[in-house]
């Protein structure tokens, strides 16, 4: 019996031992990607104009030029990550990419499970439609299909309107948002539920007939998602932004993508 008890003590303080160094893990993300010299940014590069291809295939966008510039300061290289956007939180967790920079739209379900910046921008949940439509109100919708990106936050978005939901005909979904744009313009679907600041961009872009609904599905923010426990990488880029926003270089690049300063960075 006292060679059990013994054993079993022994069991006992090895599992304390490794509890207690699990809870009191040292946060090397900053130092991670420091050493390694290099800033892994996910995004989907058919967003804009948050992150997008241009005429000549290079990934642009004001997420990209704040992510450039925030890397040139800490003094790491930025490498440009696609990824499936409905695997977004896999890539991360796998350390595939260092965090998810693309309009990625803070919910309490990913705050959850993910680091956040502080918002950076204010965003909201949009109907587009064809100009010549009869839709003027969710309620015109009533029947119909809406199509949307797979995974994205209009998803949920569209969740979250349960009676709105219920009144549809059928979602159908899309790899990305102008994929979906592409079969609203063929008919396939009568809305596409997307980013309002995405969707103004996406229009005055591609000079396709489209409107945006005045009625809104829900307001939201844009955050950086880092891995749960990269507190020291997330408090670095914040630290950076910040400074970026004061000497006025965030205002710069909200001009340029957006036509006027829209950034909440600071404010």
């Amino acid at each position: 019996m006292k060679k059990i008890t013994v054993i079993l003590f022994m069991v006992c303080a090895v599992a304390m031992v490794f509890a207690g160094g699990k809870k009191d893990a040292v946060d090397e993300s900053l130092d991670y990607v420091m050493e390694k010299g290099t800033f892994i940014m996910g995004l989907d590069d058919s967003f804009p104009p948050m992150g997008f291809r241009n005429e000549d295939n290079e990934i642009v966008g004001y997420d990209v030029d704040l992510a450039r510039e925030a890397c040139r300061r800490m003094g790491v290289e930025l490498v440009l990550q696609p990824i499936d956007w409905a695997a977004k939180e896999m890539e991360l967790n796998t350390r595939k990419i260092d965090c998810i920079w693309n309009g990625f739209t803070m919910t309490p379900e990913r705050e959850e499970a993910l680091c956040f910046s502080k918002p950076y921008l204010r965003n909201a949940q949009v109907i587009v439609v064809r100009s010549d439509s009869p839709y003027n109100t969710l309620e015109d919708l009533k029947g119909k299909t809406i199509g949307l990106q797979a995974g994205s936050s209009a998803q949920a978005a569209l969740d979250s309107a349960v009676e709105f939901k219920a009144s549809l005909s059928s979602v159908a979904e899309f790899k990305d948002n102008l994929t979906a744009l592409l079969d609203l313009e063929l008919k396939g679907v009568d809305g596409v539920v997307m980013d309002l600041l995405v969707a103004n961009d996406s229009i005055n872009r591609s000079g396709k007939d489209f409107r945006i609904l005045t009625e809104s599905l829900a307001p939201e923010n844009y955050g950086i998602g880092f891995r749960k426990n990269d507190v020291m990488l997330r408090d670095k880029v914040q630290q950076v932004l910040e400074e970026m926003a004061a000497d006025g270089t965030v205002a710069s690049y909200s001009e340029k993508w957006f036509g006027s300063d829209i950034s909440v960075i600071g404010k």
